[in-house]
């Protein structure tokens, strides 16, 4: 019998969601807005930034398994939201902004696995 469990990823997402500061969730929420715009002829791309705004407008990350935009992007498009939120985490100066990113790329990986 398996077991779901959510992975060390997703769990680390959910801390980094959580533990954010009221400028950070406004950081994020300037950042996101301006990766729908960037993205916006991706649909994947738009709806992966979408879902990230929401879980942070929420503060929570609870979006089921079936609903994780994540899981119908294309190669392309996972090389590009990496290679977004590496520049995040890399030049954010709010550090519970950087964590967050640094937690999004972690689920990126594991799309990318």
């Amino acid at each position: 019998m398996t077991v779901d469990t959510p992975d060390h990823h997703s769990e680390y997402l959910a801390k980094a969601v959580a533990e954010l500061t009221p400028d950070g969730r406004q950081r994020i929420d300037e950042l996101l807005e301006q990766l729908a715009v960037a993205g916006r002829s991706r649909e994947w791309v738009v709806r992966f930034a979408l879902a990230r705004e929401a879980e942070v407008d929420a503060g929570r990350t609870d979006t089921s398994a079936d609903e994780e935009p994540a899981d119908s992007l294309s190669k392309d498009e996972l090389d590009i939201l990496i290679t977004g939120f590496m520049t995040i985490r890399d030049q954010e100066p709010l550090d519970d902004v950087a964590n967050w990113a640094n937690a999004v790329l972690a689920l990126l990986a594991d799309e990318r696995a």
